[in-house]
């Protein structure tokens, strides 16, 4: 039988985040623990122990396992000394720091073989640094001896006089799985690559170019987070669920799936093709293969959470003359109203919102007519083409946890531009 456990995670020597991103790979590899979520990193001041100490990093995860407390513990204890934790004195400084919080609804106190377990944690409702992380994937939880919810407990503690206030990183997407569609050039290259700055773990997505693929890849490396990479043709419905599982199995799961990728008929032997012809493909990559490849993941994330980003098109509820504006608003109109409806049977364990870029200067825009530039200059009241970066920000913010209350929304990414 599996039972929920709470565990606090801190660091204030050495690397702080890697050790942090480092003890969660140890635990999602364990065998006998599945680690559901983890909240955002939040630096925090020291709390007692010698002073000139450094800040702490510190998150709190939800896990599932089937391990007993005490065997948890001692779990966790192993984890710290494999990052290097030595024991001094009290509140000295530390590599790594894993707490047991809570277990279940249990109250536990036991000594066994040298080793003490008190559950709930004795000082849980006494630090901030423990409650604001804990609060955040852990609200409506109740303190089985306090009875009253972790919020409530956060929520007079920071009423409490004197209290050291901490610092969150709502941007970072440190210990978080990503995986973005279409992304070996244009928008999707720079989504991997914006993710991975902040600290995602990313797999790569292509269609064919394994030189392509593993370029990007070794690029997010750079940001010292772990990359990976996948080819799948996305016009074939076969290959769908297929690629789903080959990703879930790279990390042992995701929390961003970011459906990027789509068909390009503009530029190449594409552009020459007949109206029925680009509706079919067009229907195949941006229509079909997110709207299964979103609901196959959702699926997977409604156990532990995570968040889904689809890509639009901002001139889909504004309409544009021609073949091409036929074609992309029906297209990616039908991706916006999807991703409404998707957020709602989703909710509340996974966000979906969609990302509707409008003049982002890609492989067409590069070779577009000046009439056509003249045209994307006017439109946008910032006055000049966006870049796939201007997108890939957008798109850090929706899937971080700064976003956190944000689902069921289009964000336009497109200047200003109203037509």
């Amino acid at each position: 039988m599996a039972h929920t456990a709470y565990i606090a995670l801190g660091s204030n020597l050495g690397d702080r985040r890697e050790n942090l991103i480092q003890a969660l790979g140890f635990l999602r590899a364990h065998p006998q623990m599945d680690v559901e979520c983890v909240s955002s990193f939040y630096e925090t001041e020291p709390v007692g122990g010698p002073p000139g100490q450094n800040k702490y990093l510190n998150a709190a995860a939800r896990v599932q396992t089937t391990l007993t407390p005490m065997d948890l513990l001692r779990a966790l204890l192993e984890v710290e000394v494999q990052l290097g934790r030595v024991r001094s004195e009290q509140y000295a400084p530390r590599t790594l720091d894993l707490d047991l919080l809570l277990y279940d609804q249990e109250v536990i106190t036991l000594q066994r073989g040298g080793v003490s377990l008190v559950v709930p944690h004795p000082r849980l409702e006494q630090r901030l640094f423990v409650l604001e992380p804990l609060a955040e994937i852990a609200p409506h939880v109740v303190h089985p001896v306090r009875k009253q919810t972790i919020a409530a407990l956060l929520e007079s503690l920071r009423n409490a006089a004197g209290q050291p206030s901490s610092q969150k990183d709502t941007l970072s997407l440190r210990g978080l799985r990503a995986l973005v569609t279409g992304s070996t050039s244009g928008i999707g290259r720079a989504i991997a690559l914006e993710l991975a700055a902040g600290g995602a773990d990313v797999i790569v997505h292509g269609r064919r170019s394994v030189e392509a693929a593993q370029e990007v890849a070794g690029l997010c490396r750079t940001q010292d987070v772990r990359s990976d990479h996948l080819l799948t043709d996305l016009s074939i419905e076969q290959n769908l669920e297929p690629l789903v599982d080959k990703a879930w199995q790279i990390w042992d799961g995701l929390d961003i799936w970011i459906n990027n990728a789509g068909a390009d008929t503009l530029t190449g032997a594409a552009a020459q093709w007949s109206f029925e012809e680009k509706l079919r493909v067009l229907w195949e990559v941006d229509v079909r293969a997110t709207m299964i490849l979103a609901r196959a993941v959702g699926r997977r994330m409604q156990e532990r959470g995570g968040v889904i980003l689809n890509v639009g098109w901002d001139q889909a509820e504004t309409g544009m003359e021609g073949d091409s504006g036929e074609l992309f608003a029906a297209s990616k109109g039908a991706v916006m109203a999807f991703s409404k409806s998707l957020a709602l049977s989703l909710s509340p364990r996974v966000r979906v919102n969609c990302l509707a870029p409008g003049w982002i200067r890609t492989a067409w825009g590069e070779h577009a007519s000046p009439a056509w530039q003249q045209r994307a200059e006017t439109e946008t009241p910032l006055g000049r083409w966006g870049a796939p970066q201007d997108a890939a920000r957008a798109a850090r913010w929706l899937v971080s946890p700064a976003a956190q209350f944000v689902t069921g929304q289009i964000l336009r990414v497109n200047g200003g531009a109203v037509r």
